[in-house]
């Protein structure tokens, strides 16, 4: 039998078990009172909207595409805050296109937990870049992904392309 290591899906498999974390993981991120240094996840921000590499991706450049402003609520949302989450997904999708060639993506937000949101309390708009040929029986059989990069390793691919 062979085996695939990925020891960083550990902290995501044990930080399940341990219940809901105390205020917002996107909000600690942006004011750097999170665990983790910021400008190695956050990709672009301006006032209204902020890009950040998924802590646990699908898939090599899965990015979250944020309100700055908390919100849980999608009818809170200001119409100049969904102009820059729209442009902003498309500036996304343009990065990914130009860094990684996938051959399509998945866009999408989970409204509620009951929806599939893993982080309910604040908006989030995953943006999944897909490769045919990119889904095989690990998450199925296994129920987990194998991911052929680090983080860091995307973080920088990707950071360049959010410059201009």
């Amino acid at each position: 039998m062979e085996r695939l290591w990925s020891p960083w899906r550990m902290e995501y498999i044990e930080s399940a078990k341990e219940g809901e974390p105390e205020g917002c993981v996107f909000c600690d991120l942006l004011s750097g009172a999170g665990p983790e240094p910021a400008e190695r996840r956050i990709l672009y921000r301006d006032a209204l909207v902020f890009v950040t590499l998924a802590k646990y991706p699908y898939n090599p450049g899965h990015l979250l595409v944020l309100p700055v402003r908390h919100t849980a609520d999608l009818e809170d949302v200001t119409a100049d805050e969904n102009a820059a989450i729209a442009a902003t997904l498309q500036r996304s999708v343009r990065a990914l296109r130009e860094q990684a060639q996938p051959h399509g993506f998945n866009i999408g937000l989970n409204l509620g937990r009951v929806a599939g949101a893993g982080i309910p309390e604040h908006l989030h708009w995953h943006v999944v870049p897909r490769w045919s040929g990119d889904t095989n029986f690990m998450p199925v059989i296994g129920q987990t992904r194998v991911l052929p990069e680090l983080l860091d390793e995307t973080f920088a691919k990707l950071a360049p392309r959010f410059r201009d």
